[in-house]
């Protein structure tokens, strides 16, 4: 039976509780150096759902997208789900990768002051929204602006990891781990003529822009 905590809907695993089949990847997490997460305790549960997310992410870490890019990917999806837990994960990453608080606050509403991060953000928005394919040109625009088809299929496969992030984020009701920024910028508003100020993280993303 699976042991419910206050600070998660499901058991959070270290390498002492983790199933035998877990136990390894977790201990591999530590050794390279990296912090074994709220998220990654959680996954630790269910040994194929672990293997599976560390193999997915692992691959497309070596792929050819900046991890600048990567980040604001992860940040717009956060902000979409309105996961809190991974918006704090990520916007640690991203500053870590370079981004500043303004371009942080442009990632998580799905844009960029960098053209060409803007315009693929927003085909990356429509792909998460469309109840179909996203519009061809949005798509023939991302292409345009200099991202190549490999680079706009990772992008849509980073779109894709942190769904899955987002989703056992918000199945957990994972909180923020210890030592997480004090302050977050808050998603600002893409929509022209609405300004860009920063507006309240505890608006909704549609009811903002």
């Amino acid at each position: 039976m699976t042991v419910k905590t206050a600070v998660s809907r499901f058991q959070i695993h270290d390498e002492l509780t983790a199933p035998d089949e877990s136990a390894p990847l977790i201990k591999s997490i530590q050794a390279a150096g990296g912090a074994v997460t709220k998220f990654v305790g959680v996954l630790a549960g269910a040994p194929a759902v672990l293997r599976a997310y560390t193999r997915m992410r692992s691959e497309l870490r070596g792929g050819v997208l900046p991890q600048a890019t990567r980040e604001r990917i992860a940040l717009a999806v956060a902000e979409h789900r309105e996961d809190n837990y991974s918006i704090a994960q990520h916007a640690k990453s991203a500053r870590r990768a370079g981004l500043g608080l303004d371009e942080v606050s442009k990632a998580r509403s799905f844009t960029s002051a960098d053209p060409k991060e803007a315009a693929l953000l927003a085909y990356l928005k429509e792909a998460l929204d469309a109840e179909g394919p996203p519009p061809l040109h949005l798509h023939e625009e991302a292409r345009e602006t200099g991202w190549t088809d490999e680079e706009i299929l990772e992008a849509v496969a980073h779109l894709a990891l942190n769904e899955f992030q987002s989703l056992i984020a918000s199945a957990a009701a994972l909180p923020q781990d210890q030592g997480g920024p004090r302050a977050l910028p808050s998603a600002a508003c893409a929509v022209e003529g609405r300004g860009r100020g920063l507006l309240s993280k505890h608006t909704s993303p549609m009811a903002r822009c």
